[in-house]
């Protein structure tokens, strides 16, 4: 099976895939119509009730969010270790 080339779609036409599922019309048809795969309609959908967003920092989970911010936090610290640890070296030599 040959792999597929990834392409991209525009906020307007995910929006306008949700709102052919959401009137009713049957998935696999808009799957087959639109040359989509099921995981990127499922995915959109999701989003689209979640937030009513498709980008991905507007959805994600309140863990996944302070878990970015907990990360930049430690970057930060590590950073300042880093020169304390160089400052102290310097000031010991003198």
């Amino acid at each position: 099976m040959a792999k597929r080339e990834r392409r991209t779609f525009t906020e307007d036409f995910k929006q306008q895939m949700v709102q052919l599922y959401q009137n009713g019309k049957p998935r696999k048809e808009i799957i087959r119509e639109y040359d989509l795969t099921p995981s990127s309609l499922d995915k959109w959908v999701g989003q689209s009730q979640r937030s009513g967003s498709f980008k991905e920092k507007d959805n994600l989970t309140d863990e996944q969010k302070e878990l970015i911010e907990l990360r930049k936090r430690n970057k930060q610290l590590e950073m300042e270790n880093d020169i304390l640890k160089q400052a102290a070296l310097i000031l010991g030599r003198k």
